[in-house]
């Protein structure tokens, strides 16, 4: 079983993050799986874990907790699509390919049903490219950890 978390940005762009091992440690500790380094991650603030066919994904004790489809749990068995909150990044969980990475980027602002002031502010936003330029400088690997890399802020879900 081939399990990815797939870094959602507020562009629309995604970052594919393989999970390689049994268990993956997610917080702000170098030692953790995926560091990710922001204040309102703890330091070791979850983990996910393959066993039998399925994924678990467990609070590890975080201050500002875990959240699966804007649910606080402190554990809960994911779904391919499931999407993860984890300080401000939020991930969606693919499971052997699926969902496709394609299907997880939302319509563009023009599609959102909202009032035209709301879509005319989006479209100013995506049109300005206020996000990063490049996601492939955002994942650098050391001893088998991934490291998510500044300037976070770009990719963080302005809600958080």
């Amino acid at each position: 079983m081939q399990v990815n978390l797939v870094l959602l940005k507020k562009n629309g762009a995604t970052k594919t993050i393989s999970l390689s091992g049994p268990l993956t440690t997610i917080g702000r500790q170098q030692e953790c799986t995926l560091c990710v380094p922001l204040m309102s991650v703890s330091r070791r603030h979850c983990q996910i874990e393959m066993e039998n066919e399925s994924v678990v994904i467990r609070d590890t004790g975080s201050r500002n907790g875990v959240f699966v489809n804007d649910q606080r749990v402190q554990e809960a068995r994911l779904q391919a699509g499931d999407r993860i909150k984890i300080g401000p990044l939020c991930f969606a969980v693919q499971v052997n390919g699926q969902p496709t990475t394609e299907s997880l980027i939302p319509a563009a602002p023009e599609a959102i049903a909202a009032p035209e002031a709301k879509v005319k502010k989006l479209a100013k936003e995506f049109a300005e490219g206020d996000d990063l330029a490049d996601l492939d400088d955002l994942v650098s690997g050391g001893q088998g950890n991934t490291t998510l890399e500044a300037p976070l802020s770009d990719m963080a879900d302005e809600k958080a």
